[in-house]
């Protein structure tokens, strides 16, 4: 028993490692680099959503991250870079970060974008000092189901979430606890 509580520690303390060393690398992304993969993705999601090109014509603003990785071995953990766009201009950058204990196993990536349809939800990130989802504003993420009724006029929530292009082994896609903040990288 002793043996296999010892090769689960080592194997989750390789997996957080390579992991972490991958947020170190991730986290040297310029604002350039950062606009250019979020150029990328927003032109995959339309081109894959119509839902999402529709709400973004009415969106206050738009934050996106387009590469979310995720790993974990009982213990796990995901990190992100992205762009706040008002306007189609970006107004800022962000990370998301978000550990996690449990039954857990895999690596994964994944992209998502947040469509702010009240000015009160792009307020309050804009207003605090690290947002954590499921404090705050009401977020809805979109389904397929929900994509294929949803119009521009019956949506009636502060945030709508849209996830795209996952990659990877480990269940289930989620954004409760992660926690959003604004950088400043490197032009």
């Amino acid at each position: 028993m002793k043996a296999i509580r010892q090769t689960i520690l080592i194997i989750t303390l390789i997996t957080m490692t390579t992991f972490f060393c991958g947020v170190w690398t991730a986290g040297a992304d310029t604002g350039a680099e950062i606009d250019r993969d979020v150029d990328v993705f927003i032109e995959k999601l339309y081109a894959g959503s119509p839902a999402a090109a529709k709400l973004s014509k009415v969106a206050k603003g738009m934050l996106v991250f387009p590469n979310v990785v995720k790993a974990g071995m009982i213990v796990g953990g995901q990190y992100g870079q992205g762009a706040l766009r008002i306007g189609g201009k970006t107004a800022g950058y962000y990370n998301t970060v978000a550990a996690s204990y449990g039954l857990q196993a895999g690596v994964q990536s994944f992209g998502y974008a947040m469509f702010f349809m009240t000015d009160e939800g792009l307020k309050y990130l804009n207003n605090s000092a690290g947002w954590e989802i499921g404090v705050g504003p009401s977020v809805v993420v979109v389904d397929e189901g929900l994509a294929s009724s949803m119009t521009t006029t019956t949506t009636q929530d502060d945030i709508y979430v849209f996830f795209f292009d996952q990659k990877g082994l480990m269940a289930g896609l989620g954004l409760q606890g992660s926690k959003i903040t604004q950088i400043n990288p490197d032009k």
